[in-house]
């Protein structure tokens, strides 16, 4: 928690990405939607998106849809806002389109010095078989790891009978 928060409070001149692995229902997605609340409300530009989401999206530009809309400018938020959170990496259908952005994406936006969040049920092992050493090697290389571990709060909250809010 400690890291999120100094991320957050040096954002943008912090100059590194967060990984959030671990399984489900630890706050992954709620640790994320803390830290792009507080950055929004900063003035900064955030874009918040599933994998699957902005992987339809390359898909919809890549490949056209039913308007024939085919320009890149759906796309350009990922490459360009201040800071990219992929929520459930490891979601998507993994193909070689589906990593190929996936790529573009993380090396665009370390080599423009953009910081990101991802997070994912994957464990290191499986990020690395799932996607290529290239695109590996940079995530474990440039970003900080938080591994969550702990009880699925979800699971608890059902077994206990309470709703969560």
């Amino acid at each position: 928690l400690s890291v999120a928060k100094a991320f957050v409070k040096a954002f943008p001149d912090g100059g590194h990405s967060l990984l959030l692995p671990g399984p489900s229902g630890l706050g992954k997605t709620h640790l994320s939607t803390a830290a792009a609340k507080v950055i929004i409300e900063r003035g900064f530009d955030v874009v918040y998106t599933g994998a699957i989401g902005m992987f339809s999206d390359f898909e919809k530009v890549r490949f056209g849809n039913a308007s024939g809309r085919e320009s890149g400018e759906n796309t350009d938020r990922y490459f360009d806002c201040d800071l990219l959170i992929i929520d459930d990496l490891g979601s998507e259908v993994a193909n070689q389109f589906t990593v190929s952005c996936l790529y573009d994406v993380i090396n665009t936006r370390i080599n423009k010095g953009l910081p990101m969040i991802l997070s994912t049920n994957l464990r290191q092992d499986e990020l690395r078989q799932r996607y290529w050493d290239r695109m590996t090697s940079r995530i474990f290389g440039e970003f900080v790891t938080l591994m969550l571990t702990g009880t699925d709060v979800r699971a608890k909250k059902l077994r206990e009978g309470t709703k969560l809010r």
